[in-house]
C-alpha cells in the first residue's frame, strides 16, 4: 500500500535539525516547559502583526504613520529586561515599519495577507501561511518579512526551502503561476529575490521529502521500543544558546552558554538607525 502522506509545515521540517528539539516541540505530551520568551521574537511578531493589519485596513488609511501606530497598538513586553528597554524597541520597530511602508504603494492590493496555502507531493501534505501574496505582471509573488539580525542575501532567497514550498503551494492552491519569492528585511528595507523554475522547486521538494523520511524513521524507531534519546538524539551546537528547551538538555547546556531573554536585541541594534536601502 502507498505510504500515508506526512502532514507538515516548513517550520516543522526545519525543526528536525535537532531531533530532540523536534520531539519536545511536536511529539511530547504533555509538552515540556519552555524557557522565557525571547525579546527578539516579540519584535518579529509585532512587526508581522502591524503589517498584516496595515494591509487589511482601508486603503485610505495606509500611510507609514498609521503603520507605526499599529506597532504601538500591538506591542508586547515579553522578553525585555525592563519597561525602558521595551519602550526603546517599540520606537525602533516603529521606525522600521515607517521607513519600509514609505517604499510601498498602498494602492497595490495584495492577493492575500497571512494566506494559508497547501500542496501535496508523493510523500508530503505541506501547508503554510504566507506573509503576503502580490500579483505582478500576471504572476503571483511570495513575500516573506524578516526581522533577523543580518540582512538577507539572494542566496537566502534561493536556498529557502520554506519559500520554495510556499511557491509550489501557491501554484496548487490558487492555480496560478508563481515563480518569484522575496525576502523583505524590515530593519534595513532590503529586498532579496529569486525566480524559481520547475527544477529548482523540485530540488526543494526532494529536500523536504528526505527530511520527512528521516522524521518518519525516527518516529517509527521510537514506536518500535527504542529510547527517546536513541530515536531523537540531540544535535548540540552553539545555537543551543537560543533553544527554548536548553534548560532540559544537558548536551545543549554543555555546548552553549545561557543567554538573557533580551540578548538577541544586541544583534539587531546595528540596524536600529538604518534607513531603507532597498535592492
Amino acid at each position: 500500500m502507498p505510504s500515508r502522506l506526512m502532514a507538515c509545515t516548513p517550520s516543522r521540517l526545519a525543526a528536525f535539525d535537532c531531533p530532540r528539539r523536534y520531539r519536545m516541540t511536536y511529539l511530547d505530551r504533555p509538552a515540556p516547559a519552555r524557557g522565557a520568551p525571547w525579546a527578539h521574537n516579540t519584535v518579529g511578531a509585532v512587526a508581522h502583526v502591524a503589517l498584516h493589519r496595515w494591509w487589511s485596513g482601508h486603503r485610505r488609511d495606509r500611510t507609514p504613520e498609521y503603520g507605526a501606530r499599529l506597532v504601538a497598538q500591538a506591542w508586547q513586553h515579553d522578553g525585555f529586561r525592563d519597561d525602558d528597554q521595551s519602550a526603546r524597541w517599540r520606537d525602533i520597530v516603529q521606525d522600521w515599519i515607517r521607513a519600509y511602508l514609505a517604499t510601498v504603494d498602498p494602492g497595490d492590493e495584495p492577493l492575500g495577507v497571512e494566506r494559508t496555502v497547501s500542496a501535496t507531493t508523493e510523500r508530503l501534505a505541506v501547508s503554510g501561511r504566507v506573509d503576503r501574496l502580490d500579483e505582478r505582471d500576471g504572476e503571483v509573488v511570495v513575500v516573506d518579512y524578516k526581522t533577523g539580525r543580518r540582512p538577507c542575501t539572494d542566496d537566502d532567497a534561493r536556498g529557502s526551502m520554506a519559500l520554495a514550498l510556499y511557491a509550489l503551494a501557491v501554484r496548487r492552491t490558487l492555480r496560478r503561476s508563481c515563480r518569484r519569492v522575496e525576502l523583505h528585511h524590515l530593519p534595513t528595507g532590503t529586498v532579496r529575490v529569486f525566480d524559481h523554475d520547475d527544477e529548482s522547486l523540485q530540488r526543494h521538494v526532494r529536500r523536504a521529502e528526505a527530511q520527512a523520511e528521516d522524521i518518519r524513521a525516527a518516529t517509527d524507531t521510537l514506536a518500535g521500543g527504542a529510547s527517546v534519546d536513541d530515536a531523537f538524539p540531540p544535535a548540540p551546537s552553539a545555537a543551543c544558546s537560543w533553544c527554548d528547551f536548553r534548560s532540559r538538555c544537558p548536551e545543549g547546556q554543555a555546548a552553549s552558554h545561557a543567554r538573557d531573554p533580551w540578548a538577541g536585541l544586541a544583534d539587531l541594534a546595528d540596524h536600529a538607525a538604518v534607513g531603507p536601502a532597498r535592492r
